[in-house]
């Protein structure tokens, strides 16, 4: 290669990673929307080509279809379920704000009812201040009920910015949706890698994408509705709220919705209630708990092949840097940096049943 020839291709690659830089700067405002639009469209797509194939091909309506789908199937009970849990939320601040529910008391009451040996385990671990405890779960409870009854308030305020990220997310998905083959066709053929390396990545991508958003989110579902229920059958102020909590700790492996359920039950045993606490352990451990242990592997499996442990530091990690949205985007890190390296590794032979350098399959 020329002095001339190598410095036109390092000038384009300066300027290819100088636009993809500004687009990517210039998307950043809207990069949920962007996010989840292309989520969706990954989900949904197999059903956009079983409409395409039955109403002869047209893409567009089969795209609007998918589309309505989408709103009536995901988007339209997620915005009730925020509205209703909002507003219980700010119920639950107001009821605490008034003394009608009082957590430092239901920690009171649970720590009169503990024996005198468990007394001076806590006085060892200068936990024995009672009132002190007392105030700061009270002072916590106050704060997280505050940030939940002042959502209403932040939604209110953000109502056009939520709008235009919504009309985007739609706009987007129909487009992905019809076009979606062709962009990735196009993707594919502008990566610098061998076939059998792109096969692999697309579709451990679209793997892991499916896999944490249908499954983990159906097992946070069906996790949160049955804390809640249980929750209402037991006359638990709130059940709904809890519920939902219930179900976003789902999201986590390994933790759940016990960290909800298991505290209240150990109070009703605690103060008397012991029916109440048995029934609460029985459903949460028979029920609740086993969801997550035959739901999870049908709806997931081991397509991911990630370790519990991974799936579970990524999620935290990625809820930790990206929000909500980190649910999805960090297990699909980790999944993307493992596939990566096992296509280093000399065992990628194995992996895609081929050598990589030998001539790729027609696709």
């Amino acid at each position: 290669m020329s002095e001339s020839s190598s410095l036109h291709h390092r000038t384009f690659l300066l300027l290819l990673v100088v636009v993809t830089i500004a687009f990517g700067w210039l998307l950043w405002p809207f990069y949920g929307a962007v996010f989840w639009g292309a989520i969706l469209a990954i989900i949904f797509a197999p059903l956009q080509r079983r409409l395409v194939a039955r109403i002869g091909g047209r893409r567009n309506l089969g795209a609007l279809i998918t589309l309505l789908l989408v709103l009536l199937l995901v988007i339209l009970p997620l915005v009730a379920i925020s509205g209703s849990l909002v507003n219980e939320g700010a119920n639950l601040y107001q009821s605490i704000k008034s003394g009608e529910l009082n957590f430092g008391a239901y920690f009171q009451q649970a720590m009169a009812a503990l024996p005198p040996s468990v007394h001076d385990l806590l006085a060892r671990f200068d936990l024995a201040d009672i009132p002190s405890l007392q105030q700061k779960l009270s002072a916590g409870a106050m704060q997280a009920s505050q940030f939940l009854a002042t959502q209403a308030l932040n939604i209110g305020q953000d109502t056009f910015q939520f709008v235009i990220s919504f009309g985007i997310m739609l706009y987007l998905l129909f487009f992905l949706l019809r076009d979606g083959p062709q962009l990735t066709a196009r993707l594919k053929r502008a990566m610098p890698l061998s076939n059998a390396h792109k096969q692999h990545l697309f579709r451990k991508f679209t793997t892991v994408v499916r896999a944490t958003v249908k499954g983990n989110i159906a097992v946070a579902a069906a996790q949160g509705a049955l804390g809640g229920i249980i929750f209402s059958i037991l006359s638990i102020q709130g059940a709904l709220l809890w519920g939902v909590i219930m179900g976003f700790l789902s999201l986590l492996p390994a933790i759940g919705a016990g960290l909800i359920w298991a505290p209240v039950a150990i109070y009703f045993l605690l103060t008397g209630a012991v029916v109440k606490g048995a029934v609460l352990i029985g459903f949460g451990v028979l029920v609740i708990g086993m969801v997550d242990n035959v739901l999870r592997p049908i709806l997931v499996g081991k397509d991911t092949k990630m370790p519990d442990y991974v799936v579970l530091i990524s999620t935290l990690g990625g809820m930790a840097l990206f929000g909500l949205n980190g649910f999805v985007i960090g297990p699909l890190i980790a999944a993307l940096f493992m596939a990566c390296w096992d296509l280093f590794s000399p065992a990628s032979e194995e992996l895609l049943g081929k050598r990589p350098e030998e001539p790729p399959a027609a696709e």
